[in-house]
């Protein structure tokens, strides 16, 4: 990625519906030092929601529900006024999105029906093998799976498991809030929505480098297997972002991308080793290829912006006169 500031990155007007000059798209700073500004933001967002989880000075492990209660309080805390960075990204540097903020970052009626359901069916059609896996090493068949599905006991043991609460709820809406509902707003006018796909999860795969201090305090295994493990855990957390972002940007919603992070969180990471040496090796196999296929094909028609209506992002580009970009349609 060019040098910010420099001609690798671009500044959108958004003040008038007729493209300006880079030099006069705002009528104030100039495009590198707003994209400056934008990146700032996002730096100071990923290093306030990190840092809320450190706060509080405890000897117990991050699973403890302690700590897991305290960290509750601190990331709500950060995530509800994350939104006040996009506010005060939009003075500094005078984009008008011409649209409301908790639209631009994806609270809207329109269209929300689809906006839950679909994306979520994409990443179930992905995680194919995954779900087929599952369904062969549980004990239990498909109409008693279902009866503990649906039994209140067991969503009542859910929302008491401080792990759950994290995992399946708490993670996913803060984690898209703040890395996808807030930076993309003020990465896009800068970079354009398809570089912004990409350098938006790069903030979230650092963030979760945090997880090394712990390891290496709790001494949980050795110095190169956690490294190797964060290098790791930085790749899949980067793709996984760039795939929300994409879901963000294509929907305009942001109860999507919560959805998949939620369900992406309680599958893990694929268990491709485990689907090798299977009893049932080949249809397993077989429903990761055709999973990843499906996947493939149904990407754009289910991701289709005709389907979400007017997206926010898309109006804004559009407002500085780049109605060519492509994840628009």
């Amino acid at each position: 990625m060019a040098a910010l500031g420099g001609d690798g990155l671009r500044l959108l007007s958004v003040s008038r519906p007729e493209r300006q000059p880079e030099s006069a798209a705002l009528g104030g700073p100039g495009p590198g030092l707003c994209c400056w500004v934008s990146v700032f933001s996002c730096l100071s967002l990923a290093c306030s929601y990190v840092g809320s989880l450190y706060v509080w000075k405890s000897e117990l492990p991050r699973d403890h529900p302690a700590v897991i209660k305290r960290r509750f309080t601190s990331v709500l805390v950060v995530s509800s006024l994350s939104p006040l960075c996009v506010l005060l990204w939009r003075e500094l540097t005078g984009i008008q999105p011409g649209t409301s903020l908790l639209t631009l970052m994806g609270f809207r009626l329109e269209g929300i029906f689809p906006a839950a359901l679909l994306p979520l069916l994409l990443t179930m059609i992905l995680f194919l093998g995954p779900l087929m896996q599952l369904s062969m090493d549980c004990p239990c068949d498909l109409t008693d799976g279902l009866k503990v599905v649906l039994a209140p006991r067991s969503w009542a043991r859910c929302l008491t498991d401080m792990r759950w609460l994290r995992n399946q709820v708490i993670a996913p809406l803060t984690e898209e809030l703040v890395f996808r509902a807030c930076m993309l707003p003020m990465l896009a006018p800068c970079t354009g929505l398809g570089p912004a796909v990409f350098t938006c999860p790069l903030f979230f795969g650092v963030a979760h480098f945090h997880h090394i201090f712990e390891q290496l305090r709790f001494r949980q295994s050795s110095v190169g297997s956690i490294f190797l493990s964060a290098a790791f855990q930085f790749s899949y957390t980067a793709v996984f972002g760039a795939y929300t972002a994409f879901l963000f940007i294509r929907t305009g919603h942001l109860i999507g991308p919560v959805l998949c992070h939620s369900f992406c969180n309680y599958m893990g990471f694929p268990a491709v080793c485990a689907a090798l040496e299977h009893p049932q090796r080949r249809p397993l196999l077989a429903g990761y290829a055709l999973g990843v296929g499906l996947f493939l094909l149904l990407l754009q028609p289910l991701t289709d912006p005709k389907l979400y209506g007017s997206l926010p992002l898309c109006v804004l580009l559009e407002r500085a006169g780049d109605s060519e970009a492509p994840l628009c349609s």
